[in-house]
């Protein structure tokens, strides 16, 4: 995963959990919500600690609390139950594969009993660094907030039995993979221009909702492109809250914690003081706005060495220069508006302020990528969808991603949904400018 700050040496599995271990507010937590002074999480085990100045958001409710109040939302699956649904864990299903453990595709039955369902299962690799404290994390964070971003947790599981103990999550399957998949991977089609602001926004308001508005600000702390996860619409729903933590209480400024998340994304403040605060999910924000806007991961060790690092490279091409179109994705072919694409690294650039107070809240960051869809649709553009996309059909059929059954119909649908939805954000894009010129005439 790339992750840093894991280098915990007391793992959660080596002692033997309580009985209660299927009630997940019934393990011992990392934190203690809600009172002043309360530590925050540290993988390392270790006490944190928060800053008494000005306050960032009212809690007057903690998170356990909060809860209580909502876990019957959630399902408690058997084992025997996940791994019948995943075909015994199937190599064939997996899906992911991260620091936690592995994803698997798998399939249950609806609550009428005529449907099926599919599936995402999280297991925990016994071997995790990270282990329990995150798959708690989860089940708590994602157990309380509810909004259209955010991907659904439907249950978990939680066994301790002879074998040793089994810590599974099970979510909402969203068919189209992650964003960092649609970026990076040559095997995808490219994302047309309108579909990656309309994935940045979607990010931006599911920060938002975390940020603002949930009765417990929750800091996500790995905010990347493979965590936003793209549904049947292409609309995008962040996933894996296990760094997830609760924001400041009452009174103070940040919490203070062990640094923990991924390499090129995390905030250069947050990792030289340990202080987290929303503004620096917001600086990931702004790492992730300029991989849509070029193409490029945060880092890249096979590029040459002046281009290798993203935020120093881009730097070579200012916004208001005639050079900032070198930046650009080539595999937009230009197809897309330069007023828009300037707008969205003005914003970048914000939210990668040195000083974590120049940066903007994530509620100002959806209404600046509000205004480069504006300037998207006043400009207008004529997306050359069907070239990239028949370019992407010429798939290596040996690549791992691709040898589940039915994977070449699945990518040729996938591409023809890309280019559905570009066309039917093109014309609304032209209504929306006729009318503009039909209620202002000349």
């Amino acid at each position: 995963m790339g992750c840093f700050g894991c280098f915990e040496r007391k793992r959660s599995g080596t002692s033997k959990p309580s009985s209660s271990a299927l009630s997940p507010l019934s393990t011992s937590r990392s934190y203690d919500s809600g009172a002043p002074g309360r530590h925050a999480g540290t993988s390392s085990g270790s006490a944190a600690t928060t800053t008494t100045t000005t306050t960032t958001l009212s809690s007057p409710r903690s998170l356990p609390s909060l809860y209580e109040e909502r876990a019957h939302n959630l399902r408690a699956f058997e084992f025997k139950e996940l791994r019948s649904a995943t075909d015994g864990f199937s190599r064939q299903l997996k899906i992911g594969e991260g620091g936690f453990g592995c994803v698997y595709r798998g399939s249950i039955k609806a609550h009428n009993g005529n449907t099926n369902t599919a599936i995402a299962v999280k297991k925990l690799n016994h071997n995790s660094l990270q282990g329990h404290k995150q798959w708690l994390a989860e089940v708590q964070f994602l157990g309380v907030v509810e909004h259209p971003n955010l991907v659904k947790l439907i249950g978990y599981c939680a066994v301790d039995g002879e074998r040793g103990c089994q810590r599974l999550l099970v979510y909402e399957f969203m068919p189209n993979k992650s964003l960092d998949d649609h970026l990076f991977n040559k095997v995808y089609p490219s994302l047309p221009w309108n579909v990656r602001l309309q994935i940045a926004l979607g990010a931006a308001e599911g920060l938002t909702y975390l940020h603002e508005g949930v009765e417990v600000q929750v800091i996500y702390r790995d905010f990347k492109a493979s965590n936003v996860l793209l549904d049947e619409e292409f609309k995008p729903k962040l996933s894996d809250f296990g760094l997830a933590r609760e924001g400041p209480s009452p009174g103070n400024t940040h919490v203070s914690t062990a640094v923990m998340g991924t390499y090129g994304y995390a905030a250069p403040d947050y990792i030289e003081t340990g202080h987290l605060t929303a503004k620096s999910d917001v600086w990931s924000f702004g790492v992730v706005l300029y991989e849509i806007l070029t193409g490029r991961k945060s880092t890249e060790r096979n590029r040459p060495r002046n281009e290798q690092k993203l935020l120093d490279w881009v730097k070579r091409y200012p916004v208001e220069s005639r050079r900032f179109g070198q930046i650009m994705d080539p595999r937009l072919e230009n197809q897309y508006s330069m007023r828009a694409a300037r707008e969205i690294a003005k914003l970048a650039n914000i939210c990668l302020s040195k000083n974590a107070r120049d940066r903007p809240k994530m509620s100002e960051a959806v209404e600046s990528i509000k205004q480069a869809m504006q300037f998207q649709e006043m400009d207008g553009c004529t997306d050359a969808v069907e070239g990239n996309l028949a370019k992407a059909t010429e798939v290596d059929r040996e690549t791992k991603d691709e040898q589940e059954a039915g994977s070449t119909e699945s990518l040729r649908r996938r591409m023809l949904h890309l280019t559905k939805l570009n066309e039917s954000a093109n014309v609304v894009g032209r209504r929306k400018f006729m009318l503009m010129n039909v209620a202002d005439p000349l």
